[in-house]
Protein backbone atom coordinates (compact mmCIF):
# COMPACT_ATOMS: atom_id res chain seq x y z
CA UNK A 1 0.00 0.00 0.00
CA UNK A 2 1.35 3.39 -0.93
CA UNK A 3 1.33 5.77 2.02
CA UNK A 4 0.21 9.32 1.30
CA UNK A 5 1.57 11.50 4.08
CA UNK A 6 0.91 14.80 2.36
CA UNK A 7 3.18 17.75 2.87
CA UNK A 8 0.51 20.40 2.65
CA UNK A 9 3.25 22.97 2.86
CA UNK A 10 4.71 21.77 -0.43
CA UNK A 11 1.36 21.38 -2.14
CA UNK A 12 0.26 24.87 -1.14
CA UNK A 13 3.25 26.49 -2.79
CA UNK A 14 1.92 28.49 -5.69
CA UNK A 15 -1.57 28.70 -4.21
CA UNK A 16 -3.00 31.87 -2.83
CA UNK A 17 -4.08 32.25 0.78
CA UNK A 18 -7.43 31.55 2.32
CA UNK A 19 -7.64 35.01 3.75
CA UNK A 20 -9.64 38.24 4.09
CA UNK A 21 -12.10 36.98 6.64
CA UNK A 22 -12.61 33.54 5.18
CA UNK A 23 -11.90 34.37 1.58
CA UNK A 24 -11.36 31.32 -0.61
CA UNK A 25 -8.56 32.78 -2.70
CA UNK A 26 -6.87 29.84 -4.41
CA UNK A 27 -5.27 29.50 -7.80
CA UNK A 28 -8.11 29.86 -10.30
CA UNK A 29 -8.06 26.97 -12.77
CA UNK A 30 -11.21 27.73 -14.72
CA UNK A 31 -14.54 29.45 -14.37
CA UNK A 32 -16.96 27.90 -11.91
CA UNK A 33 -19.71 25.82 -13.54
CA UNK A 34 -23.31 27.06 -13.64
CA UNK A 35 -25.36 26.64 -10.49
CA UNK A 36 -27.10 23.27 -10.13
CA UNK A 37 -30.62 22.93 -8.78
CA UNK A 38 -32.11 19.84 -7.15
CA UNK A 39 -34.22 18.27 -9.90
CA UNK A 40 -36.47 15.20 -10.01
CA UNK A 41 -33.90 13.63 -12.33
CA UNK A 42 -31.10 14.13 -9.79
CA UNK A 43 -33.23 12.67 -7.01
CA UNK A 44 -34.11 9.59 -9.07
CA UNK A 45 -30.48 9.06 -10.07
CA UNK A 46 -29.44 9.34 -6.43
CA UNK A 47 -32.07 6.78 -5.41
CA UNK A 48 -30.68 4.32 -7.96
CA UNK A 49 -27.27 4.66 -6.29
CA UNK A 50 -28.97 4.22 -2.93
CA UNK A 51 -26.36 5.79 -0.67
CA UNK A 52 -23.85 8.56 -0.14
CA UNK A 53 -20.74 8.48 2.06
CA UNK A 54 -19.83 11.63 3.97
CA UNK A 55 -16.41 11.98 5.62
CA UNK A 56 -16.58 14.74 8.21
CA UNK A 57 -15.06 16.27 11.32
CA UNK A 58 -18.41 17.77 12.35
CA UNK A 59 -19.42 16.75 15.88
CA UNK A 60 -21.07 13.32 15.68
CA UNK A 61 -24.49 14.29 17.14
CA UNK A 62 -24.87 17.07 14.57
CA UNK A 63 -23.49 14.92 11.74
CA UNK A 64 -26.01 12.20 12.54
CA UNK A 65 -28.85 14.73 12.76
CA UNK A 66 -27.93 16.08 9.33
CA UNK A 67 -27.78 12.56 7.89
CA UNK A 68 -31.21 11.71 9.35
CA UNK A 69 -32.71 14.94 8.03
CA UNK A 70 -31.32 14.15 4.57
CA UNK A 71 -32.67 10.58 4.63
CA UNK A 72 -36.09 11.78 5.79
CA UNK A 73 -36.21 14.30 2.95
CA UNK A 74 -34.95 11.86 0.31
CA UNK A 75 -36.17 8.34 1.23
CA UNK A 76 -34.21 5.65 -0.54
CA UNK A 77 -30.86 7.43 -0.28
CA UNK A 78 -28.89 6.35 2.78
CA UNK A 79 -26.37 8.82 4.18
CA UNK A 80 -23.43 7.07 5.82
CA UNK A 81 -21.44 9.26 8.17
CA UNK A 82 -17.72 8.59 8.68
CA UNK A 83 -16.81 10.98 11.49
CA UNK A 84 -13.31 11.58 12.85
CA UNK A 85 -10.92 14.46 13.46
CA UNK A 86 -10.01 16.69 10.52
CA UNK A 87 -6.38 15.55 10.35
CA UNK A 88 -7.46 11.90 10.35
CA UNK A 89 -9.97 12.60 7.58
CA UNK A 90 -7.16 14.17 5.59
CA UNK A 91 -4.77 11.27 6.06
CA UNK A 92 -7.45 8.64 5.44
CA UNK A 93 -8.40 10.12 2.09
CA UNK A 94 -4.74 10.43 1.10
CA UNK A 95 -4.11 6.79 1.97
CA UNK A 96 -7.24 5.63 0.14
CA UNK A 97 -6.40 7.53 -3.02
CA UNK A 98 -2.81 6.31 -2.80
CA UNK A 99 -4.19 2.76 -2.83
CA UNK A 100 -6.65 3.51 -5.65
CA UNK A 101 -9.61 3.24 -3.25
CA UNK A 102 -12.56 5.51 -3.98
CA UNK A 103 -14.88 5.43 -0.97
CA UNK A 104 -15.64 9.05 -0.08
CA UNK A 105 -18.38 10.99 -1.88
CA UNK A 106 -18.61 14.25 0.08
CA UNK A 107 -16.13 15.69 2.58
CA UNK A 108 -16.10 18.32 5.30
CA UNK A 109 -13.03 19.47 7.19
CA UNK A 110 -12.49 22.05 9.90
CA UNK A 111 -9.07 22.70 8.35
CA UNK A 112 -9.72 24.72 5.19
CA UNK A 113 -6.17 24.05 3.95
CA UNK A 114 -7.20 20.44 3.28
CA UNK A 115 -9.60 21.59 0.57
CA UNK A 116 -6.84 23.58 -1.11
CA UNK A 117 -4.64 20.49 -1.19
CA UNK A 118 -7.40 18.25 -2.62
CA UNK A 119 -8.23 20.87 -5.22
CA UNK A 120 -4.60 21.18 -6.28
CA UNK A 121 -4.46 17.37 -6.57
CA UNK A 122 -7.37 17.55 -9.01
CA UNK A 123 -9.55 15.41 -6.77
CA UNK A 124 -12.51 17.75 -6.29
CA UNK A 125 -15.47 18.06 -8.65
CA UNK A 126 -16.53 21.54 -9.73
CA UNK A 127 -20.11 21.68 -8.47
CA UNK A 128 -22.05 24.74 -7.32
CA UNK A 129 -25.35 24.13 -5.49
CA UNK A 130 -28.02 26.65 -6.33
CA UNK A 131 -28.07 28.00 -2.76
CA UNK A 132 -24.32 28.61 -2.84
CA UNK A 133 -24.65 30.60 -6.05
CA UNK A 134 -27.62 32.64 -4.84
CA UNK A 135 -27.09 33.11 -1.12
CA UNK A 136 -23.40 32.76 -0.22
CA UNK A 137 -20.97 35.71 -0.46
CA UNK A 138 -17.97 35.39 -2.75
CA UNK A 139 -15.52 35.13 0.14
CA UNK A 140 -17.16 31.88 1.22
CA UNK A 141 -16.89 29.97 -2.06
CA UNK A 142 -14.02 28.80 -4.23
CA UNK A 143 -13.71 30.67 -7.52
CA UNK A 144 -13.65 27.36 -9.42
CA UNK A 145 -16.72 26.07 -7.62
CA UNK A 146 -14.98 23.11 -5.97
CA UNK A 147 -15.86 23.94 -2.35
CA UNK A 148 -17.68 26.41 -0.10
CA UNK A 149 -18.07 27.18 3.60
CA UNK A 150 -20.47 24.61 5.02
CA UNK A 151 -19.82 25.76 8.57
CA UNK A 152 -18.32 28.76 10.30
CA UNK A 153 -17.51 28.98 13.99
CA UNK A 154 -15.45 31.06 16.37
CA UNK A 155 -12.79 30.44 19.00
CA UNK A 156 -13.65 32.95 21.75
CA UNK A 157 -12.66 33.51 25.36
CA UNK A 158 -15.04 32.70 28.21
CA UNK A 159 -15.62 32.55 31.96
CA UNK A 160 -17.50 30.70 34.70
CA UNK A 161 -20.34 32.92 35.98
CA UNK A 162 -20.21 31.37 39.46
CA UNK A 163 -16.56 32.26 39.86
CA UNK A 164 -16.39 35.58 38.02
CA UNK A 165 -18.81 38.52 38.13
CA UNK A 166 -19.78 39.92 34.72
CA UNK A 167 -18.40 43.36 35.54
CA UNK A 168 -15.07 41.83 36.60
CA UNK A 169 -14.66 39.44 33.67
CA UNK A 170 -11.83 40.09 31.20
CA UNK A 171 -12.90 41.82 28.01
CA UNK A 172 -9.73 41.41 25.98
CA UNK A 173 -6.73 39.16 25.54
CA UNK A 174 -4.67 41.86 27.25
CA UNK A 175 -6.89 41.60 30.35
CA UNK A 176 -5.82 37.97 30.80
CA UNK A 177 -2.36 39.21 31.76
CA UNK A 178 -3.65 40.81 34.97
CA UNK A 179 -2.05 39.06 37.99
CA UNK A 180 -5.53 38.41 39.46
CA UNK A 181 -6.04 35.64 36.86
CA UNK A 182 -2.86 33.75 37.80
CA UNK A 183 -3.67 30.07 38.26
CA UNK A 184 -7.26 30.58 37.09
CA UNK A 185 -6.93 30.20 33.31
CA UNK A 186 -7.36 27.20 30.97
CA UNK A 187 -6.11 26.95 27.38
CA UNK A 188 -6.04 24.32 24.63
CA UNK A 189 -2.90 23.27 22.70
CA UNK A 190 -2.17 23.98 18.99
CA UNK A 191 -0.20 20.74 18.59
CA UNK A 192 -3.34 18.73 19.29
CA UNK A 193 -6.17 20.85 17.92
CA UNK A 194 -6.41 22.26 14.40
CA UNK A 195 -8.91 24.82 15.66
CA UNK A 196 -6.43 26.02 18.28
CA UNK A 197 -3.59 25.97 15.74
CA UNK A 198 -5.61 28.36 13.58
CA UNK A 199 -6.56 30.50 16.57
CA UNK A 200 -2.93 30.62 17.79
CA UNK A 201 -1.78 31.69 14.33
CA UNK A 202 -4.33 34.50 14.16
CA UNK A 203 -3.65 35.68 17.70
CA UNK A 204 0.15 35.62 17.34
CA UNK A 205 -0.11 37.41 14.00
CA UNK A 206 -2.34 40.17 15.39
CA UNK A 207 -0.97 40.51 18.94
CA UNK A 208 2.57 39.20 18.57
CA UNK A 209 4.25 36.29 20.34
CA UNK A 210 4.97 38.62 23.25
CA UNK A 211 1.36 38.08 24.32
CA UNK A 212 1.90 34.33 24.70
CA UNK A 213 5.23 34.86 26.47
CA UNK A 214 3.45 36.97 29.09
CA UNK A 215 0.46 34.62 29.23
CA UNK A 216 2.73 31.66 30.01
CA UNK A 217 3.64 33.33 33.31
CA UNK A 218 0.00 33.07 34.44
CA UNK A 219 0.25 29.38 35.49
CA UNK A 220 -2.07 28.18 32.72
CA UNK A 221 -3.95 24.86 32.89
CA UNK A 222 -2.99 23.33 29.53
CA UNK A 223 -5.50 20.93 27.91
CA UNK A 224 -5.63 19.32 24.49
CA UNK A 225 -8.79 19.69 22.44
CA UNK A 226 -10.65 22.91 21.68
CA UNK A 227 -13.67 21.23 23.29
CA UNK A 228 -11.89 20.93 26.66
CA UNK A 229 -11.73 24.55 27.94
CA UNK A 230 -15.53 25.06 27.92
CA UNK A 231 -15.91 21.83 29.91
CA UNK A 232 -13.30 22.95 32.45
CA UNK A 233 -15.22 26.20 32.90
CA UNK A 234 -18.54 24.40 33.35
CA UNK A 235 -16.99 22.13 36.00
CA UNK A 236 -15.53 25.12 37.83
CA UNK A 237 -11.98 23.82 37.47
CA UNK A 238 -10.90 27.16 36.04
CA UNK A 239 -12.51 30.59 36.05
CA UNK A 240 -11.47 31.83 32.60
CA UNK A 241 -10.56 30.28 29.23
CA UNK A 242 -8.25 31.76 26.62
CA UNK A 243 -9.71 29.77 23.75
CA UNK A 244 -12.28 27.07 22.99
CA UNK A 245 -15.09 26.29 20.58
CA UNK A 246 -17.95 28.76 20.52
CA UNK A 247 -20.53 26.09 19.73
CA UNK A 248 -19.44 24.15 22.80
CA UNK A 249 -20.04 27.23 24.93
CA UNK A 250 -23.46 27.73 23.32
CA UNK A 251 -24.45 24.14 24.06
CA UNK A 252 -23.29 24.29 27.69
CA UNK A 253 -24.90 27.67 28.35
CA UNK A 254 -28.21 26.68 26.77
CA UNK A 255 -28.30 23.60 29.01
CA UNK A 256 -28.01 25.80 32.09
CA UNK A 257 -24.29 25.55 32.80
CA UNK A 258 -22.62 28.60 34.42
CA UNK A 259 -20.57 29.74 31.43
CA UNK A 260 -20.45 32.93 29.41
CA UNK A 261 -18.70 33.78 26.14
CA UNK A 262 -16.25 36.66 25.78
CA UNK A 263 -15.58 38.11 22.33
CA UNK A 264 -12.25 39.88 22.95
CA UNK A 265 -11.95 43.50 21.91
CA UNK A 266 -8.88 42.76 19.77
CA UNK A 267 -10.96 40.34 17.63
CA UNK A 268 -12.11 36.73 17.83
CA UNK A 269 -10.39 33.95 15.82
CA UNK A 270 -12.52 32.71 12.91
CA UNK A 271 -12.63 29.04 11.87
CA UNK A 272 -14.05 27.87 8.52
CA UNK A 273 -15.07 24.31 7.58
CA UNK A 274 -15.66 23.84 3.83
CA UNK A 275 -17.55 21.03 2.05
CA UNK A 276 -16.74 19.45 -1.33
CA UNK A 277 -17.73 16.65 -3.69
CA UNK A 278 -15.01 14.32 -4.95
CA UNK A 279 -14.55 14.01 -8.70
CA UNK A 280 -14.32 10.22 -8.51
CA UNK A 281 -17.12 9.83 -5.96
CA UNK A 282 -18.57 6.28 -6.19
CA UNK A 283 -22.07 7.75 -5.83
CA UNK A 284 -21.83 10.97 -7.84
CA UNK A 285 -25.53 11.79 -8.06
CA UNK A 286 -26.18 11.12 -4.38
CA UNK A 287 -23.06 13.17 -3.61
CA UNK A 288 -24.45 16.17 -5.49
CA UNK A 289 -27.82 15.74 -3.84
CA UNK A 290 -26.24 15.70 -0.37
CA UNK A 291 -24.00 18.67 -1.17
CA UNK A 292 -27.02 20.65 -2.39
CA UNK A 293 -29.03 19.70 0.69
CA UNK A 294 -26.23 20.67 3.06
CA UNK A 295 -26.02 24.17 1.63
CA UNK A 296 -29.79 24.68 1.71
CA UNK A 297 -31.27 27.15 4.18
CA UNK A 298 -32.99 24.18 5.85
CA UNK A 299 -29.76 22.32 6.65
CA UNK A 300 -27.79 25.46 7.44
CA UNK A 301 -30.47 26.50 9.94
CA UNK A 302 -30.36 23.03 11.48
CA UNK A 303 -26.60 23.44 11.97
CA UNK A 304 -27.17 26.79 13.65
CA UNK A 305 -30.01 25.70 15.93
CA UNK A 306 -28.74 22.27 16.95
CA UNK A 307 -25.00 22.47 16.35
CA UNK A 308 -24.26 25.97 17.60
CA UNK A 309 -22.57 26.85 14.30
CA UNK A 310 -22.64 30.03 12.23
CA UNK A 311 -23.65 30.16 8.57
CA UNK A 312 -22.74 32.24 5.54
CA UNK A 313 -26.19 31.55 4.00
CA UNK A 314 -28.02 34.87 3.64
CA UNK A 315 -31.45 33.40 4.46
CA UNK A 316 -30.55 31.82 7.79
CA UNK A 317 -31.32 33.42 11.14
CA UNK A 318 -29.20 33.64 14.24
CA UNK A 319 -30.63 31.74 17.20
CA UNK A 320 -32.19 33.96 19.86
CA UNK A 321 -29.85 34.70 22.73
CA UNK A 322 -26.68 34.45 20.68
CA UNK A 323 -24.72 37.51 19.64
CA UNK A 324 -25.09 38.00 15.85
CA UNK A 325 -21.92 37.34 13.88
CA UNK A 326 -22.27 40.76 12.24
CA UNK A 327 -21.76 42.39 15.65
CA UNK A 328 -18.52 40.55 16.45
CA UNK A 329 -15.08 41.84 15.53
CA UNK A 330 -13.31 38.96 13.82
CA UNK A 331 -9.71 38.07 13.16
CA UNK A 332 -8.92 36.99 9.59
CA UNK A 333 -8.41 33.40 8.52
CA UNK A 334 -5.45 32.44 6.31
CA UNK A 335 -5.34 28.66 5.87
CA UNK A 336 -2.31 28.59 3.59
CA UNK A 337 -0.27 30.68 6.01
CA UNK A 338 -1.30 28.43 8.91
CA UNK A 339 -0.10 25.41 6.98
CA UNK A 340 3.22 26.93 6.04
CA UNK A 341 3.88 28.05 9.61
CA UNK A 342 2.28 25.17 11.50
CA UNK A 343 5.53 23.48 12.57
CA UNK A 344 7.00 26.79 13.69
CA UNK A 345 3.82 27.72 15.61
CA UNK A 346 3.73 24.39 17.46
CA UNK A 347 7.44 24.48 18.28
CA UNK A 348 7.40 28.07 19.50
CA UNK A 349 4.25 27.53 21.56
CA UNK A 350 5.71 24.41 23.18
CA UNK A 351 8.91 26.26 23.98
CA UNK A 352 7.04 29.16 25.55
CA UNK A 353 4.59 27.10 27.63
CA UNK A 354 7.02 24.18 28.16
CA UNK A 355 4.28 21.62 27.39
Amino acid sequence: MKSFKFSRRDLLIGSGALAAGATFSTRVLSAAPPASAITPQLIEAAKKEGKVVWYTSVDLPLAERIAKSFKDKYPGVDCRVERTGAERVFQRIGQEYGSNIRAVDVVNSSDAAHLIVWKNQGWLAPFVPEDVAKHFPAEHKDADGTFASFRVFLCPMGYNTNLVKAEEAPKSFADLLDPKWTGKIVKAHPSYSGTILTATFQTSRDLGWEFFEKLAKQKIMQVQSATDPPKKLALGERAVMVDGIEYGMFQLKEKGNPVEIIYPSEGTPLIVGPNAVFKEAPNPNAARLLQSFMFSAECQQLAIDHGGLRSAHALTKEKAGRKPLSQIKLMKDDAAAVEKQSAEIKARYTQIFKV
